[in-house]
């Protein structure tokens, strides 16, 4: 294949063989899309006008609701794009590069903003007492802060990682958005340190972030044996609904980033 530094666009091929899976598939992916924004919205919509729905769980609860909703626009503008174009989609190099930054800032963001929100739940739990000094404003806003730098520090390691290196063609991408593994089958050059780099940069952290988790609900859970059984509903109540989004997140992600940098012919 002939190298291309200079490349001005791809060609998103994914999900072009069946023109009737690509209408079912597409009313599939709207009701999702619509149902995600419409929950999300709902969420950030609760917390900012209501007057007792003020705590640092709920702060963090809108930002991450606000992360979905754009990081789902994003992908459901791509998907709906794609199938209105029933088939082969030209996209520029530059929309191609804005389209994995902002696919990556907002899912590592929310990666961080989870691990936040577990440490929340911690102090809430297991230092119930001192949870108002622990989690005060301005260490909610630091917090929400870090979570933001953090996604955005992930999201330009991983668009370094390709965009200086030469493409080659036929410039085509067996997929139907722009993303780390199906770039880097179109690159002329070795990309062992590439793989290495998108392998540790998004798969060890987001394995690492799992562990992390899964080892502060070990300590909470540990600390429920204190409570009483009251208390220990509660606190399970409390921590439900985050443990099944960290289970929901983490494992499809974790299959998506944490293995080997290739292209199957699954995704």
């Amino acid at each position: 294949m002939e190298p291309r530094n200079n490349l001005s666009y791809f060609v998103l091929s994914g999900l072009k063989k069946n023109p009737k899976e690509q209408k079912a598939l597409f009313v599939m992916f709207l009701v999702f899309c619509i149902l995600i924004v419409l929950g999300n919205f709902l969420i950030i919509i609760t917390v900012t006008v209501s007057k007792t729905l003020n705590s640092p769980v709920h702060v963090f609860l809108a930002s991450l609701a606000f992360m979905d909703v754009t990081y789902s626009s994003t992908t459901c503008r791509l998907i709906s794009d794609f199938f209105f174009a029933w088939g082969w989609r030209d996209t520029s190099f530059e929309s191609c590069m804005t389209q994995l930054f902002a696919e990556h800032i907002f899912a590592g963001s929310g990666v961080f903003l989870l691990l936040v929100m577990a440490y929340d739940r911690y102090v809430a739990i297991c230092k119930p007492l001192h949870y108002l000094v622990i989690m005060r404003q301005k260490v909610c806003v630091v917090l929400l802060v870090v979570s933001w730098v953090g996604g955005c520090l992930h999201s330009v390691i991983q668009l370094c990682t390709v965009y200086g290196l030469p493409f080659c063609v036929p410039n085509i991408i067996d997929h139907y958005r722009c993303d780390m593994y199906p770039l880097l089958k179109l690159i002329c050059t070795d990309t062992y340190v590439s793989d290495l780099l998108v392998a540790f940069n998004g798969g060890l952290i987001c394995t690492l972030g799992f562990l992390l988790l899964l080892i502060s609900y070990r300590v909470i859970l540990h600390s429920l044996k204190n409570l009483s059984q009251e208390g220990r509903q509660n606190a399970l109540q409390t921590c439900g609904s985050h443990i099944t989004v960290v289970v929901c997140f983490f494992v499809s992600y974790i299959f998506m980033a944490a293995r080997p940098a290739k292209t199957f012919p699954i995704d």
